[in-house]
């Protein structure tokens, strides 16, 4: 996201975790930076600049936070079904 301040890099990765429900990692693939930046971006920075905002993404990273778990064993259910398929 290069030529693009770190004001409206928090704005887009906010509007984008918001309108798709995307997780942290979800998102930091998606615009190309890490974890740690979309983060620190939705967390921190955005509350600074639109605290509604902020508040809106905060409870989408909530929900995903109390699901991971779930979709961890869903992931560790298909690879081992994948591992002992017969064919």
């Amino acid at each position: 996201m290069k030529g693009v301040s770190i004001e409206e890099r928090a704005v887009n990765l906010a509007h984008y975790i918001i309108e798709t429900k995307d997780t942290v990692r979800g998102a930091a693939k998606k615009f190309g930076v890490s974890k740690s930046t979309v983060h620190k971006d939705v967390s921190e920075r955005l509350t600074y600049i639109n605290k509604a905002l902020a508040a809106e993404v905060r409870e989408i990273l909530n929900e995903n936070k109390a699901e991971r778990h779930i979709r961890g064993g869903l992931a560790t259910k298909l690879k081992y079904e994948d591992k002992h398929k017969v064919g």
